[in-house]
């Protein structure tokens, strides 16, 4: 049986989107689709798989990512989804443990490419919300108050990416620090 479900996760979540994927893969649902805030799953035997996501450094169709996807199937991950280039990837759970991130480098650099997306945001988004709210108080027609909510929103939004962006470098800086432990 095929069931859709919709949540909504922030980039700098995807450990708990990956939580919450294999908390639904131990309770017998994998998944077999994902959209934009849309999880479309089927029926498995419980604990059937495991799931990862990963920000790929460049588009899904360029080469070094479909290289990079080559080699995870041939380890008997399979690619079940994308969303711009974040891809969710399963591997059955008998084959051992899934780990797209081996090292403290791999994890640094995964975080690095979340900040990268976290900061190009960060201008788009002010820049919406000032310009509606701007064109709000000059606008004398009905659009006047939806540009006054959009430009609200945008500027709600970009707060909570300011939060994203301080809890990915701290991440980023934890694992610098543990990466130099391990290394002394």
């Amino acid at each position: 049986m095929r069931t859709v479900l919709h949540r909504w996760f922030f980039a700098w979540e995807f450990e708990k989107e990956e939580k919450w994927l294999n908390d639904m893969a131990a309770k017998g649902k994998a998944l077999v689709h994902t959209g934009f805030c849309t999880y479309e799953f089927e029926d498995c035997t419980p604990g059937e798989y495991i799931y990862r996501l990963e920000l790929l450094d460049e588009s899904l169709d360029s080469p070094e990512s479909r290289q990079y996807i080559g080699f995870l199937e041939e380890t008997g991950a399979e690619q079940i989804g994308s969303y711009i280039r974040w891809c969710y990837f399963r591997r059955k759970a008998e084959l051992g443990a899934f780990d797209l991130f081996s090292d403290f480098d791999s994890r640094i650099r995964h975080l690095k490419r979340i900040l990268w997306l976290l900061w190009v945001a960060l201008p788009l988004l002010i820049g919406s919300g000032c310009l509606n709210i701007w064109y709000s108080g000059i606008s004398m027609n009905v659009i006047g108050p939806l540009n006054f909510a959009a430009g609200i929103l945008a500027l709600i939004v970009m707060v909570l990416d300011v939060l994203g962006i301080i809890r990915v470098s701290t991440q980023q800086a934890k694992l610098k620090r543990e990466r130099e432990v391990s290394e002394n």
